[in-house]
């Protein structure tokens, strides 16, 4: 069976999945051990598993479509007004790609198990904190270094597919999955404007990245869309509405996991200013892959970076960001649990390791705890980039995406030129991202054509509005 995993883990974590949905899923523990290696029953008790009603008593509201989730989100601005000339705008998307280039290349070696779920008994933070300290680098004041005494005191290894995001070697922001899909949201808006949906995010994956490029809840909806459709013939069908719900379901128990989330920045570039377009168009490509809490985090992501261009107020982001998701789901609950964690948190060390503690139930790539993860930091640092990026890669989890998400509202808010220049000269303003046109290129060429994108974005906006 191709996909992410093999079928009797899809099933054990599909079991899990169901059960955060609200669904009762006693007994099936046993049925799951019982069915062994075998297909027939594992899909069995997988069919199962996907029939369950979510619990009458379940306290939550989570619609997974625009209309539900527009109705189930509280008061907000919407839109941000901002009167500023085009070199204050573009230094501000220089500032996003840049500060996200930065938070992801100094996360991206920690992407490694011990890091993300900890090890040892420990928790993934200590053993970050761990490696730096070994390292003579603590507090984390640069890039990742690639030796550590904790390599052999507390056997912690460092991941061995990032040699040159490390502080000895890191020349440009080398590839990866949190860049690339910021490139493929520029590349789509740059075609299509506004004029796109959950069958162009599809067509989009399949024209410019590999199966091995895709992971998780990516790779299930890659390898669904597939079977679905055929690349030789672009034409959207009609009943795509009905197949979408398959695509983004079948056998994708990562459906609430992160991937969505790091995918908002390029949709959200193209919106600055406007949380509320840019949380439409993070629904349009989360619903590609994700359900639910998978989708608001793309939303409440993306409307916290469109929020950073005209906003300067840490607090006030997080707000706008949970004014474009439900407010019973249980994202919203999550992050404003992490919000008062951040409000009474003594150090950066006591943050995350309350913000551990509270969240630890989730997978280390789960939506929720990262998210949490994330918007902790933003309000523990306010205007500092440093703190605010070292902070959410501190955290452990999903390194890499969270100091890339981090960086990226930070860039916004603050400008290129207010980035700490020992954090951005070592990138040479270079960018390799395994993506047609944009391997390499420049960072600043990037923010360039995102800027162009928002002027186009917004043109078609107001002409949709006047004639809506």
């Amino acid at each position: 069976m191709a996909g992410w995993e093999r079928l009797k883990n899809i099933v054990h974590l599909e079991m899990i999945q169901r059960g955060e949905e609200g669904c009762d899923v006693s007994g099936f523990q046993d049925k799951w051990a019982s069915a062994g290696e075998d297909e027939t029953k594992l899909m069995d008790v997988y069919h199962q598993l996907m029939a369950l009603e979510i619990s009458a008593d379940y306290p939550y509201i989570e619609p997974s479509d625009l209309p539900g989730i527009l109705a189930a989100r509280p008061e907000g601005p919407r839109q941000l007004a901002a009167d500023k000339s085009e070199a204050e705008w573009l230094n501000q998307f220089h500032g996003a790609w840049l500060g996200r280039s930065i938070g992801c290349a100094l996360g991206k070696p920690l992407e490694h198990g011990p890091f993300m779920a900890g090890s040892g008994g420990r928790a993934g933070w200590k053993n970050v904190e761990l490696w730096f300290k070994g390292a003579d680098a603590w507090p984390i004041r640069g890039y990742t270094p690639e030796s550590s005494r904790a390599s052999i005191e507390y056997d912690l290894k460092l991941s061995h597919w990032c040699m040159k995001s490390m502080k000895e070697h890191i020349q440009f922001m080398e590839t990866d999955d949190d860049i690339r899909y910021t490139v493929l949201g520029l590349i789509l808006l740059e075609k299509n404007g506004l004029d796109f949906d959950s069958w162009d995010i599809g067509k989009l994956w399949h024209m410019y990245l590999s199966y091995q490029q895709v992971c998780t809840a990516e790779t299930q909806a890659y390898l669904n869309f597939a079977q679905v459709t055929s690349h030789m013939q672009g034409e959207k069908t009609e009943d795509w509405a009905q197949k979408s719900e398959w695509v983004r379901t079948w056998l994708n128990p990562y459906r609430e996991w992160i991937g969505a989330q790091i995918r908002a920045d390029g949709f959200a570039y193209g919106a600055a200013g406007n949380p509320e377009l840019a949380a439409e168009l993070a629904w349009r490509d989360a619903s590609f892959s994700h359900v639910k809490n998978g989708i608001y985090g793309e939303m409440f992501v993306a409307a916290m970076i469109a929020a950073a261009f005209n906003e300067s107020d840490n607090e006030r982001i997080v707000e706008i960001g949970l004014s474009e998701i439900p407010s019973n789901c249980r994202l919203a609950h999550d992050i404003r649990k992490a919000v008062d964690i951040a409000h009474n948190a003594v150090d950066q060390l006591d943050l995350v390791d309350q913000i551990w503690e509270a969240f630890k139930h989730y997978h280390c790539v789960h939506t929720n705890n990262n998210a949490a993860l994330v918007a902790a930091s933003l309000i523990f640092a306010k205007d500092d980039f440093e703190l605010a990026i070292t902070t959410a890669v501190l955290g452990g989890w999903d390194t890499d995406c969270n100091g890339a998400t981090v960086g990226s509202i930070m860039g916004a808010k603050l400008g290129a030129d207010k980035l700490p220049a020992s954090w951005a000269e070592p990138l040479h303003d270079t960018l390799y991202s395994e993506v047609r046109g944009f391997h390499p290129i420049a960072i600043s060429e990037c923010a360039k054509r995102s800027y162009e994108v928002f002027k186009k974005i917004s043109a078609e906006n107001e002409a949709r509005h006047t004639f809506s």
